[in-house]
């Protein structure tokens, strides 16, 4: 090529890469970077989402880490958005056509957010709460018409709710000075049969709260002042209303028709009216009325009753204690607890309280002492704790209407009790031959069968711990006794075994205590049966006994699936009646038609894929959805057909899709955060098996690092706590907290491993190390952990593991603890100071699992074994302790304890002490700081970074927040001291 040739070619090159250079750059300044704390600001959480009751719209709140939310109200069909910035607290009518919600103060205004809050306005009030319960600021509050997108605005609203039809809005205005009278929380619809209704004791001359009523269509509205309670019948045509007036002109309990605005007194005198209750199908209307006379502590209330409510037929009724001599002697009944009608509006349950005399006021000082006293039920901490719940504690008590007679039905010994919905029957618990017993999360009763009518106990069984509710039709009453499952007919008093040989106890649980069955989906709509679950299948199970028949066909097991009953629009656990300790309620909240198909929940344990079958009469589960990813629970429309579920992995943000209630053609329709992945370097997951010294088999998920490539070796995290692999699917949200976040460290070049922990009873810490380190060793074993650069963190619970580990072995370079149990000894007599409960129980047959009957005293030798501070002298790896001084889990002394014992015998010990903060970092500022600290601790030990100041030299407290760059590494390697 000629010179001239070459130069022209010289001159194009350049010219093309003086055109490239910029491209070039946004390229380069497009690229993933790591994700640092200064990000964590940016990243945004979706929540509180809900569907209409039509399908047609959805509404949701898009929260960063810091700054405002907003609330985004979404059109599923069409391309319709409203954003509302600070929207909270927002609820559809039950018509579908509107959206209100309150406008939250901006986030420096409103202070800071709790762990990973961000300043986020506050949860939404119940439906119907009373205003003024809190000198709380006035916010706006704002209506939206879906149909033409009009708003509506108020200036200040402290609480609202719709009416059951969605025509009707109801509003409490904001009063700067209000204060809460007694029952002044609106019974609202959960009013009916004794769940609303606010029944606290208060100052009689504190006036109700006005309530502005506005039909939405219209723009009618309708002021009624100083209500105190409101509750609609179950058509909402009806509204019942008390009104507390000033001096308590005008008190009384009044009806509206809502349709005409036709209003009538029912009653009215200058007393109190508390806890409005209708019966469950909205037809007989109860309240209390009642004064308290001077120098007593509670009121004498009567019980007022209209059965047939709006028609021709209504029937008054009065019960004044007073006037019945057969009534309990020295007892009252009390506005503590609502009133609950007999599903034939014949009964009415209420709740007595023994009369007290009122506490003279003194000026002069009093004497501030807790006695207690080794014949104390519950220790003083215990009672400390509940006082306000034991203040309010009422006994239960029948009464007939028509014959104007009342039966006391609970007493000191036998309560509470669970009530049949017709009245007729209750289960009762006496729990006094057990006080002082060792237990956690629950405790033994003696369980009877109460007639309601006659007040005659009938013994079930003594020594009950795990039982599982009432039938909804009220004939049957299950529970677990060495290790079977009985029903007990109420009318007839018979018991039977209804297992079939089966068991349906959870045989993974791994604690030393009585085990709870795997779990109830619910009862048969035909009352014959009830639906319990094994490991991973359905039973059907006759209450009367006989054959059981497997609804999943036995699949589950077969392919290590575990399937359960899903109701669409129902909630979770927790059943009729309670649990009755510890595990055991009814999941499913309505009756089951085994006729119909039934949606099942899927979940595989060894692959963490899920999703949804259904499973048709007499078939086998067909699969809807079933993915490699972790699929959630779904938001149904209640008319239409059509719902809501999200779907997240770790690579896959946790955006909400819609299909139909058979999840034909899910159609994402969120996008909350979508260039996540393109701003920043993202990981990936991948499951370990891997089997501890025992041969247990076990799983741990093992995050790697963003750009990973096969064959290097990584330094690498351990994160744990108990079983960890079920989060393998779980999408990692940086957030300000106390832990590190596995999106964070593999964005920065670490593995993250998270594994599974079971534990032989008698030796929590020593199955720790074994499990824990097996899966280490496993990782190693594949090559992809670098086992010169390991680090191990844990908090709580997983704080006292990894404590005691950090005394056992030198396979870690660094470990951090927080909140941790040290001294299992000294632990066991702290207070867990939340619940004012022993740390006994939680030690003996509780997560610690030591033992039952296993003390300090019996096994001195065996606890010492298993506490990290009597092992102190072996520790060879440098540590790092995170304690909260104001902790109400576990002491702050054991966090301090453990530091003092290395620190004397030498070892590399830092404790971080954060004043008045709990047990996990509440503080958004202390939350940033530990994350910066624990980053750098590890980034030194297993990165080989510089070690900042704070760690070479510490931070005496003469500079304790006087330098700012205390933080800072140097700029010069130093060696650790």
């Amino acid at each position: 090529m000629s010179p001239v040739g070459r130069a022209r070619r010289l001159g194009f090159i350049l010219v093309l890469v003086c055109a490239m250079a910029p491209l070039l750059m946004r390229a380069q300044s497009a690229a993933p970077k790591p994700i640092t704390l200064d990000d964590y600001a940016k990243f945004k959480r979706i929540a509180s989402a809900a569907i209409s009751t039509d399908g047609k719209w959805m509404l949701y709140t898009v929260t960063p880490n810091d700054g405002d939310g907003t609330l985004v109200v979404k059109a599923l069909d069409g391309d319709k958005v409203y954003e509302v910035p600070r929207g909270t607290g927002a609820s559809f009518s039950e018509n579908g056509r509107w959206v209100a919600y309150f406008i939250a103060a901006p986030a420096a205004a409103a202070g800071r957010g709790g762990r990973g809050g961000g300043g986020r306005g506050g949860p939404a009030p119940a439906a119907g709460a009373a205003g003024g319960a809190e000198a709380t600021p006035a916010r706006p509050f704002e209506v939206l018409d879906l149909t033409t997108g009009t708003k509506t605005s108020f200036p200040s609203v402290d609480s609202f709710t719709f009416s059951p039809d969605g025509e009707w809005l109801l509003m409490r205005p904001h009063e700067a000075a209000a204060t809460p009278a007694a029952g002044t929380a609106p019974a609202g619809r959960g009013g009916r049969g004794g769940a609303g209704g606010a029944g606290s004791a208060g100052d009689s001359n504190t006036p109700g709260t006005d309530l502005l009523m506005r039909r939405l269509a219209t723009g009618e509205q309708r002021y009624l002042g100083r209500v105190g309670a409101y509750a609609f019948d179950e058509a909402g045509k009806q509204m019942a209303y008390t009104v507390r007036g000033p001096q308590r002109l005008g008190n009384g309990v009044y009806m509206m028709t809502l349709a005409s605005g036709d209003q009538r007194m029912l009653d009215a005198a200058a007393a109190d009216y508390d806890q409005l209750a209708w019966s469950a199908e909205g037809t007989h209307l109860a309240v209390l009325r009642g004064d308290k006379a001077k120098d007593k502590a509670h009121r004498d209330n009567v019980v007022l009753t209209w059965r047939n409510v709006g028609t021709p037929q209504m029937q008054a009724a009065t019960f004044d204690p007073a006037k019945v001599s057969s009534f309990p002697s020295g007892m009252v009944v009390s506005e503590f607890t609502a009133p609950k009608w007999s599903n034939d509006g014949t009964r009415v349950l209420v709740g007595l309280k023994e009369q007290d005399v009122e506490k003279a006021a003194s000026t002069d000082p009093q004497a501030n002492v807790d006695v207690w006293h080794w014949k104390d039920d519950q220790p003083q901490s215990e009672q400390i704790v509940q006082v306000n719940q034991a203040r309010r504690a009422t006994k239960a008590a029948l009464l007939d209407v028509a014959a104007g007679t009342l039966r006391q039905i609970a007493d000191d010994d036998l309560d509470p009790i669970t009530p049949t919905d017709d009245l007729k029957w209750a289960i009762g618990r006496v729990d006094t031959p057990y006080h002082g017993s060792v237990e956690w999360g629950g405790n033994k009763a003696d369980n009877y069968r109460v007639n309601l009518t006659t007040g005659e106990r009938t013994l079930i069984e003594a020594g009950l711990s795990r039982t599982m509710g009432l039938s909804p039709d009220g004939k049957w009453f299950l529970y677990l006794k060495g290790g079977h499952v009985y029903s007990f007919e109420i009318a007839s008093g018979k018991k039977t075994v209804i297992d079939g040989g089966r068991s349906f106890v959870n045989a993974e649980d791994d604690h030393d205590y009585e085990k709870p069955v795997y779990g109830v989906a619910g009862f048969t709509s035909d009352g014959k049966s009830v639906l319990l679950y094994d490991r991973y299948d359905v039973w059907a199970v006759p209450l009367a006994g006989g054959p059981l028949t497997c609804l999943t066909k036995g699949e589950g097991a077969k392919q290590d699936v575990r399937y359960r009953v899903t109701q669409l629009g129902r909630g979770g656990a927790g059943g009729r009646g309670g649990g009755g300790g510890r595990g055991g309620g009814a999941g499913a909240q309505e009756p089951i038609d085994l006729s119909k198909p039934v949606l099942l929940s899927t979940y595989g344990e060894w692959t963490k894929k899920s999703g949804y079958s259904e499973v048709a009469p007499g078939q086998s589960p067909a699969p809807l959805i079933w993915a490699d990813k972790s699929v959630g629970a779904p938001i149904a429309a209640k008319n239409a057909d059509r719902l809501l579920f999200t779907e997240q992995t770790f690579n896959e943000y946790p955006n909400y899709w819609v299909a139909d209630k058979r999840f034909t053609a899910p159609r994402q329709v969120t996008d909350a955060q979508p260039e996540i992945f393109k701003d920043y370097s993202w990981g990936t997951k991948k499951l370990i098996d891997f089997k501890n010294s025992k041969g247990v088999r076990l799983q741990a998920t093992l995050t790697l690092p963003a750009g990973y490539e096969a064959g290097k070796k990584y330094p690498m995290l351990v994160y744990f706590y108990e079983l960890m692999s079920d989060t393998h699917h779980t999408f990692s949200f940086p957030v300000y907290d106390d832990r590190p976040h596995m999106s964070t460290y593999a964005s920065n070049g670490y593995l993250v491993l998270q594994p599974d922990v079971r534990y032989e009873i008698g030796r929590p810490g020593s199955s720790a190390l074994d499990c824990v380190t097996s899966a280490v060793k496993k990782v190693i074993e594949l090559g992809y952990a670098d086992p010169a650069h390991i680090g191990l963190q844990g908090h709580s619970w997983g704080g006292y593991q990894s404590s005691f580990i950090v005394t056992q072995t030198s396979i870690f370079a660094a470990v951090v603890t927080g909140a941790p149990p040290t001294d299992l000894t000294s632990f066991y007599d702290t207070l867990y100071r939340s619940s004012g409960s022993i740390q006994q129980g939680i030690t003996e047959v509780g997560q610690v699992r030591m033992g039952a009957g296993v003390t300090p005293w019996s096994a001195h030798d065996l606890f010492e074994s298993q506490s990290p501070v009597h092992n102190a002298p072996k520790i060879t790896t440098p540590f790092l302790i995170l304690q909260g001084t104001a902790d109400g889990s576990v002491d702050a002394g054991q966090g301090l304890e453990f530091y003092a014992a290395a620190r004397r015998l030498g070892k590399k010990v830092i404790l971080l002490s954060y004043p008045d903060e709990a047990h996990h970092l509440g503080k958004k500022e202390n939350q940033k700081d530990f994350q910066i600290r624990m980053r750098q601790f590890f980034d030194h030990y297993l990165k080989g970074a510089p070690a900042p100041v704070w760690m070479t030299d510490g931070v005496p407290q003469v500079k304790k927040g006087l330098d700012p760059t205390i933080l800072a590494t140097p700029t010069t390697k130093k060696t650790d001291k």
